[in-house]
């Protein structure tokens, strides 16, 4: 038996409804307690994009190109990146094929597998990559044994076997999912995804319980209680999509974010337009994001504590005749260097635009943007040269990605894994050098900046001895848990202690830290420090961190 695109395809939707419906599952495996359980959301949103395809025939070579590039747009997160390369390598090795036998299944699995590896600077053993690479070489020794029988359900039930044992191996490789008494997320979240391919080749293809993207055709917004909204503007948009993201699940990004500043959401994800609905009290972050989509065609932004009305909106009909969508132009290239910065937070984004940032993805913590949105931001970019500033480890592979896909100017993605790291870069760039200079001089402003950061805990756990319980206060320092405390005198002595001797420290507070309190955070701080070191303090507005801090 030999598979062709339209059994790929049906394997692979399968394969995103089986992520989708654990997901949770998945982000609860997370070693870090921080509140950045999203490798299950990161997984599933990569995969999203391709339930679109459903129904697509032809070659297996044509759909595998589909696939690859609906994932790899869509890719979230380094295990949203590691996913979609690992689809990127199946394409690689059905190029040409009109269908595939086993010989060329496992064949896609060790390209998949290779081109995962590639894009992995220090590849660690125990992860994702480890059970993707174990369940490519036994699936090539399986076919190279006389007699076997060419049955891709077969084959698939021994890869999803030998990936089992494997993940289940993985707390020996890494000492810290030991300690946690967990196997690798990422590896978890592949096994799903071997699952729902091989239910789909039994003749059971998984279905989505809850999606993502699924939302009614029509929405009614009429039974709604004004008086018990905490969020006060009722904000509704239609957009026109821009050719690159026509077609549905192209923009769950925008569902993604909305979802982080309100309540009562509505979205509706169609062929050439969005419709959008939510109570929030940011309502120009959502006409910010929608224009990162298409043209926004309608808007209606209401005072429901005000007003106290009751909304009553139209969903719009997918096949509703639209004004075409207008193709953005280019801009055309005015100045030698350009500057993308990812990151969450008004404050924080205030002070990279000051610093010369041309272009802010919307992203951080727990919201990692998809390689499209980068794109995105670096297209809208004029420039010969963009930096690009992913200011998360877990955004450099999909911010490479993204540099990738980009032809018409020259794109180098800086390795910062925090905002602090970010604005030292900007700080250490220098208008009138060259590009080897300004990429040598913003690398050595990034290793001379350290960073703290204070979050709380999302469950019991233990890391590198450190003892962990739901709900206390964290202390990173450079991505590093150093302490779980009760107090806010607890967590701002050991800042001190980690930054003794800086002179010159910054302090973003977060969106949930009022004036007052970061008064007397960083009062308590300068009487720990010494009154030897400047500190200032800016209201950076960002979600999941109370504080940020850099030191030099």
């Amino acid at each position: 038996m030999k598979i062709d695109g339209q059994i790929l395809c049906g394997m692979v939707i399968s394969a995103a409804n089986a992520l989708d419906n654990n997901k949770e599952v998945v982000n609860n495996m997370n070693v870090f307690p921080v509140p950045d359980g999203d490798t299950g959301i990161n997984m599933t949103l990569t995969l999203t994009s391709v339930r679109a395809l459903a129904g697509n025939s032809g070659s297996i070579s044509e759909c595998a190109d589909k696939i690859a590039n609906a994932a790899l747009r869509s890719a979230r997160g380094n295990s949203g990146a590691i996913l979609s390369l690992f689809f990127r390598g199946f394409a690689k090795a059905f190029k040409g094929l009109d269908r595939a036998s086993c010989k060329d299944i496992a064949a896609a699995l060790k390209r998949g597998t290779e081109e995962a590896y590639k894009a992995v600077m220090k590849p660690t053993e125990g992860t994702i990559l480890t059970v993707m690479r174990v369940c490519a070489e036994e699936a090539q020794k399986k076919v190279s044994k006389r007699p076997y029988k060419d049955d891709p359900a077969e084959l698939f039930s021994y890869v999803y076997q030998v990936g089992r044992e494997t993940l289940a191996k993985t707390p020996e490789m890494l000492p810290v999912l030991k300690e946690a008494n967990v196997v690798d997320a990422g590896g978890y979240g592949f096994l799903f995804v071997i699952e729902g391919m091989l239910e789909a080749l039994r003749g059971n293809p998984v279905a989505a319980t809850e999606s993502a993207d699924a939302a009614p055709a029509e929405a009614s917004f009429s039974d709604f209680d004004t008086e018990s909204i905490e969020f006060a503007y009722c904000t509704e948009c239609i957009v026109a999509k821009n050719p690159e993201f026509y077609g549905e699940g192209t923009a769950t990004a925008f569902y993604e974010m909305i979802c982080g500043i309100g309540d009562s959401a509505v979205f509706v994800d169609a062929e050439d337009l969005i419709k959008v609905h939510i109570h929030t009290n940011h309502p120009g972050l959502v006409i910010e994001k929608a224009l990162e989509f298409g043209e926004i065609e309608t808007m209606k932004v209401e005072n429901m504590r005000r007003q106290h009305s009751t909304l009553v909106a139209k969903s719009t009909d997918k096949n509703q005749p639209n004004s075409e969508p207008i193709k953005p132009k280019k801009d055309a290239i005015e100045k030698d260097f350009g500057f993308v910065s990812i990151c969450m937070g008004k404050g924080i984004r205030d002070t990279f635009a000051d610093l010369g940032v041309d272009n802010i993805v919307y992203g951080g913590q727990t919201m990692n943007p998809s390689t499209q949105d980068i794109l995105n931001g670096i297209n809208k970019t004029s420039a010969h040269t963009v930096y690009v500033l992913p200011n998360n480890k877990n955004i450099y592979l999909v911010a490479c990605q993204a540099a990738e896909l980009v032809t018409d100017k020259k794109v180098i993605v800086l390795n910062t894994k925090s905002v602090p790291q970010g604005i030292s870069a900007m700080i250490g760039f220098n208008p009138d050098a060259d590009e080897e200079t300004n990429t040598a001089s913003m690398n050595e402003a990034i290793a001379s900046v350290r960073t703290a950061q204070v979050t709380y805990a999302v469950r019991d756990t233990s890391i590198e001895g450190i003892e962990i319980k739901n709900g206390q206060t964290l202390v990173l320092v450079d991505g590093k848990i150093i302490k779980a405390v009760d107090t806010q005198e607890e967590y701002i002595t050991a800042i001190a202690e980690e930054f003794a001797g800086a002179s010159y420290l910054t302090v973003f507070y977060g969106a949930s830290i009022s004036d007052e309190r970061a008064e007397k955070a960083v009062a308590l701080l300068r009487s720990k420090i010494g009154e030897a070191a400047e500190i200032v303090t800016i209201s950076g507005g960002q979600p999941i961190y109370d504080f940020i801090i850099s030191a030099e």
